[in-house]
């Protein structure tokens, strides 16, 4: 059974322009996501808001994992808070499960994000270079802009579903949604 590191982030200090912080978004995010795992039959471990980003890459390396998925938002240089927006998927340079991973992810966001998503190689980001496993992480939007901040805080499930459908696909199963089941019994489909 594929198994995934989900690495929401625990950036505290990353403030939302609308209310929050970076932490609170991307864990609402993952417990969005959790269902969905499972109704892909996709192990994963979690990791928790008190460890650091090198807790993380220690904790995901200790395990056998298909893929290291880091969950954030970006933020504008000084001087320029409000003024970007878009999506970034970070890959390795030298991972091809890495790339194969960003592409699909990127492609599945461009379907519900209303502006840019870039798939981009980074040589700087611990969690996409440091780790064993094929690693991603997703800046989502940019939470120093209002657009894009209330895209994330109002758009956690559709974001989720997305991830989702991305992670079934690298690993080559199909999309199975976690309330399927209780939906058709109750004629919601």
């Amino acid at each position: 059974m594929p198994g995934i590191y989900l690495s929401p982030s625990s950036q505290e200090f990353n403030p939302y322009v609308i209310g929050g912080n970076e932490e609170y978004y991307m864990n609402l995010l993952a417990d969005e996501l959790e269902p969905w795992l499972r109704a892909q039959g996709v192990t994963f471990t979690r990791n928790r808001r008190d460890q650091t980003a090198a807790d993380f890459i220690r904790q995901s390396n200790q395990g056998d994992y298909g893929l290291h998925l880091a969950l954030h938002s970006n933020a504008s240089p000084p001087g320029m808070e409000g003024r970007n927006r878009g999506a970034i998927v970070y890959h390795d340079p030298r991972s091809s499960r890495g790339r194969r991973a960003a592409e699909i992810i990127a492609r599945n966001l461009r379907e519900i994000y209303p502006g840019e998503v870039r798939v981009m190689t980074t040589d700087s980001l611990g969690e996409v270079n440091k780790t064993r496993a094929p690693a991603v992480l997703v800046e989502l939007a940019y939470h120093d802009n209002p657009e894009d901040a209330m895209w994330i805080a109002t758009g956690l499930p559709a974001i989720a579903e997305s991830l989702a459908k991305s992670v079934a696909e690298f690993f080559g199963r199909p999309l199975r949604s976690p309330w399927g089941e209780l939906s058709s019994r109750l004629g919601l489909e």
